[in-house]
């Protein structure tokens, strides 16, 4: 059951998308289960109008009450789109970097700081196999932070699932999303466009801690 669920969230904007995802699977499971019942009914009924051609009152419904229950998608979806979208006084910026087939990050807030994420070796390491990498991005918990993503080569995407993040790397742009995460843990994500042949070889791995532990992180790296 729980691989048919969303991921639990690490983020405002995961847990938001949790709820809308929830909010529109209720409308549907209702006009699902209004259309069988009225299909059954209809089915079992052998009453019919051969002289009737049109319904004004019939017609109306069928056309409003779709729009209406386009509204109540409508609201929520927008509101949750202008959040993510919206980038409130970062205190870290963070610049990942997509490469054929790595990830790279930079950090340039205090000190200049840059290293660069390769999957470790499937064969070698059996933790985490296949998401796992030699230098994990760390970030500190209860921070708001700005990503700014970019590519050196072809469109990559950097996705992490449990956050609600996905932000394509397109070379020659900048592209910027707001990310915050509200309790620590390891959290894992991909390249979710095909960028060729190592696609599916080249992990995010990200490390939320304490500020006084991500401070000490910064000092020794």
């Amino acid at each position: 059951m729980n691989k048919m669920n969303s991921m639990n969230s690490a983020s405002p904007t995961m847990e938001q998308l949790i709820n809308f995802h929830d909010h529109t699977m209720m409308i549907l499971s209702s006009i699902t289960a209004a259309v069988a019942i009225i299909m059954t009914m209809m089915l079992k009924n052998s009453v019919s109008n051969n002289k009737m051609t049109e319904s004004q009152m019939t017609e109306a419904i069928w056309t409003t009450l779709p729009a209406v229950v386009l509204v109540f998608i409508a609201i929520p979806s927008i509101k949750i789109l202008y959040m993510m979208e919206e980038i409130i006084n970062p205190s870290i910026t963070i610049k990942t970097i997509g490469h054929q087939w790595y990830w790279s990050y930079e950090y340039s807030d205090s000190k200049k700081m840059e290293f660069e994420s390769y999957m470790k070796n499937p064969e070698k390491d059996e933790n985490f196999r296949l998401i796992e990498v030699d230098n994990r991005m760390t970030v500190p918990y209860m921070t708001q932070m700005r990503i700014i993503v970019s590519s050196s080569d072809v469109i990559h995407s950097w996705t992490i699932p449990s956050m609600g993040v996905k932000m394509d790397a397109v070379p020659g742009r900048l592209n910027q999303i707001s990310m915050y995460v509200n309790k620590p843990g390891l959290f894992f994500g991909q390249c979710s466009e095909i960028c060729g042949m190592n696609h599916s070889f080249m992990p995010i791995a990200m490390e939320s801690i304490n500020m006084k532990s991500f401070i000490k992180w910064m000092n020794n790296k």
